[in-house]
């Protein structure tokens, strides 16, 4: 649903918002779960968000609560009846707005499925570092590939009558310290680097925007007129809910209300009875609350198609309204198209997925094997990724060893999850191929707080990671028994870069798996077959060595973010990273020639000729990226501003034309406060990659006239 359509409500839910008592008005801004309650209903057998959490509503008036699901990888409400799809860091990683969008509307069909009305699982925070433990919630560094991954989303959750909620604005891009830590940075930083993604978002129609747990500039998120009022609201236009984030995404009453923020999530520890004495007090003015409630019930019946459902009605059930929770066991899933939605998490696994090696043509391997080694603890493990705020229950997860005995029905499958060199080694010798399952999971990297921990989420660690690298066991295996059998095959698993430099010259065939899915399992065995030819692209830079990278401390209480991140950090410093951002191998060939680049004014066209000239069928993500060498400001070598999946078939031959509005060179001028446009010549690049190497490049000119 658009802005437009929603603001048709405006005139309805002002006389219902006039008829509201303040306490009435501000029970809509306040949410009904407690961190005690969620607990207690975990200790009887309830998972996080096992039903749609609610905030607000009013019977009286009949105005649905706010009934919210989280999950970025799928609706976390439910058990065993819900999708999970691969992580965003995949779905990044397949370039495919298409398909984010049909996958948004498949998770908005099983939110609506569940009870809830409003989704929380868009992230599009800016891994700034990618050792950020939650990175795998996010589409990849790149601000631009970012909005328009999570605008695909947004539409897509949206086009199922669910309302999006995009997070965490802003800056939240360290997870051990999200709660103290202090993040500064230069404005033109600010808004070129990490709101830009924000507001795509916005522009795409998103009815939520949640903000973050950290400071910014010395204030809570939670409390930034800066960052809600003036930027978020006023500057951009949004006329939908902001909430908070859980618990602690607020602490301060008066702040937090002045601010901005509409709803306090998921319980009440400000609001409630507080802001009702701040009003009386003269302390917040009750305009401010007036304009929290009509954005909260024009939203809500915007997204109800003026249907009214009392609480009572409500199927999704709540913690908050019971002690006993005995109404849970009651609680069912309605019905949705399992099939296709199982179908759209394979799909999604099948695209995503990135080959980054292969030597010697190792794969696909042969499927008339007789024998084939599959090494690894994670290759028997349903590893879909964090075990926090995101994590689903699906029927069913096809691990990587699943996915592979079911494809070579005919071949003897020898599974090891052991740490003996010697006799991983005899198995590489003995069998005709290896494949070896390595990397990350839950326990390495994902949400962390020591409170949630121990009371809601049975996490043992998770939080930002310590090493980019694998685990010193999975190197040592890879060094020592890598090269034994020429066709070995490194499989990563985890949810962002991890350095191969210390062991990649010991294996020809390196595939990242990321975190998959459900059907990750299938996806990978067709790829590692040869069924399904790999098309996904890194979403993110691959660096030879962490040492690369800035230094950070993710228990640090002030971060400065720089101007430069990812590939453009790497880029700056003329530092070659192992892979580029937007790399990727086929099992076929593609010839680029014959481009060609314009510009009318209004948007710069850059054109080529793709050939596939090799001889099975396959899919290219063809990228343009801009630069400006000669800008009179901070500017990046080039920056993505466009991209396209292409599927060719042997032989065939296509033109492929990219577009980006002129207005994404805009630089923000920290003197005039506003974005403006450099009228210079500018270096146009289109390709496979950021590298160079990759791209064919031409100059356009812009100029006044």
């Amino acid at each position: 649903m658009t802005r437009e359509e929603r603001l048709k409500y405006t005139a309805r839910a002002g006389k219902l918002v006039e008829s509201m008592t303040l306490e009435e008005k501000i029970s809509l801004m306040s949410g009904d779960s407690s961190i005690q309650q969620i607990s207690e209903a975990k200790q009887q057998g309830y998972h996080f968000n096992y039903a749609p959490y609610e905030a607000g509503g009013s019977e009286k008036h009949q105005i649905p609560a706010l009934r919210y699901c989280d999950g970025p990888r799928g609706v976390v409400c439910g058990y065993g009846e819900t999708t999970c799809f691969p992580a965003p860091v995949l779905r990044g990683a397949s370039f495919d707005i298409e398909l984010e969008e049909e996958i948004g509307q498949a998770i908005g069909e099983e939110a609506r499925a569940a009870g809830a009305n409003l989704y929380g699982g868009i992230c599009v925070n800016i891994p700034w570092h990618p050792g950020w433990g939650r990175s795998q919630e996010v589409y990849g560094e790149d601000s631009f590939a970012l909005g328009m991954m999570g605008a695909a989303a947004v539409r897509g959750v949206q086009a199922a009558g669910v309302m999006a909620c995009v997070k965490h604005y802003a800056f939240n891009s360290m997870e051990n310290s999200r709660f103290q830590v202090n993040v500064t940075c230069q404005r033109h930083t600010e808004r070129e680097v990490f709101l830009t993604h924000f507001k795509e978002c916005v522009d795409a129609g998103a009815a939520v925007v949640m903000t973050a747990y950290n400071q910014y500039q010395g204030e809570h998120c939670g409390h930034s007129e800066y960052l809600i009022r003036q930027v978020l609201k006023e500057e951009w236009g949004f006329d939908g809910i902001v909430i908070s984030d859980f618990f602690w995404g607020i602490l301060d009453t008066i702040k937090a209300a002045k601010a901005g923020v509409d709803v306090e999530m998921c319980h009440t520890r400000c609001y409630g009875e507080k802001l009702v004495d701040a009003v009386k007090k003269g302390e917040v003015p009750e305009s401010v609350i007036d304009e929290a409630a009509l954005r909260i019930v024009r939203t809500i019946l915007a997204f109800e198609e003026g249907k009214i459902q009392s609480k009572k009605e409500n199927i999704s059930g709540n913690f908050a309204r019971t002690d006993s929770f005995g109404h849970l066991r009651e609680w069912k899933m309605q019905s949705y198209d399992r099939a296709h939605h199982r179908e759209l998490a394979l799909q999604s696994a099948q695209e995503g997925i990135t080959l980054i090696k292969n030597e010697n043509q190792t794969l696909p391997l042969k499927k008339d094997l007789r024998k084939i080694a599959v090494i690894g603890r994670l290759a028997s493990a349903e590893n879909t990724g964090d075990r926090g705020s995101s994590r689903v229950y699906p029927a069913y997860v096809v691990t990587p060893l699943e996915g592979i005995v079911k494809a070579v029905p005919d071949t003897e499958v020898i599974f090891y999850d052991g740490d003996d060199i010697e006799h991983i080694k005899k198995l590489a010798e003995e069998t005709e191929a290896v494949v070896f399952v390595v990397g990350l999971d839950f326990r390495d990297e994902g949400e962390y707080d020591p409170m949630k921990a121990s009371t809601v989420y049975g996490v043992p660690r998770g939080g930002d990671r310590i090493s980019l690298g694998l685990h010193p066991a999975d190197v040592r295996m890879l060094k020592e028994a890598g090269s034994v059998n020429p066709a070995s095959v490194a499989v990563l698993m985890g949810g962002g870069v991890i350095t191969v430099s210390e062991w990649e010259q010991d294996l020809p065939a390196i595939l990242h798996l990321y975190y998959p899915g459900q059907e990750g399992g299938t996806a990978l065995a067709q790829i590692l077959l040869g069924e399904v030819n790999p098309s996904g692209k890194l979403p993110f830079v691959l660096p030879y060595s962490e040492n690369d990278l800035p230094e950070m401390d993710w228990e640090a209480e002030n971060q400065y973010y720089g101007y430069y991140h990812g590939y453009t950090d790497l880029d700056r410093k003329e530092v070659k990273p192992y892979r580029p951002y937007g790399f990727g191998l086929s099992y076929t060939t593609f010839i680029l020639d014959r481009a060609a680049f314009s510009c009318d004014g209004k948007r710069i066209t850059a054109t080529v000729d793709i050939e596939n000239s090799g001889a099975v069928s396959g899919t290219e993500v063809v990228q343009l990226y801009v630069g400006c060498q000669h800008s009179a400001v901070e500017r990046p070598v080039r920056t993505l501003c466009g991209f396209q999946r292409v599927t060719l078939d042997p032989g065939q031959k296509q033109r492929v034309s990219l577009y980006c509005p002129v207005e994404r060179l805009s630089y923000y001028n920290e003197e005039t406060q506003e974005f403006e446009m450099e009228y210079a010549e500018y270096e146009v690049y289109i390709g496979t990659s950021e590298a160079e190497e990759d791209l064919q490049k031409g100059t356009i000119r812009l100029s006044m006239d």
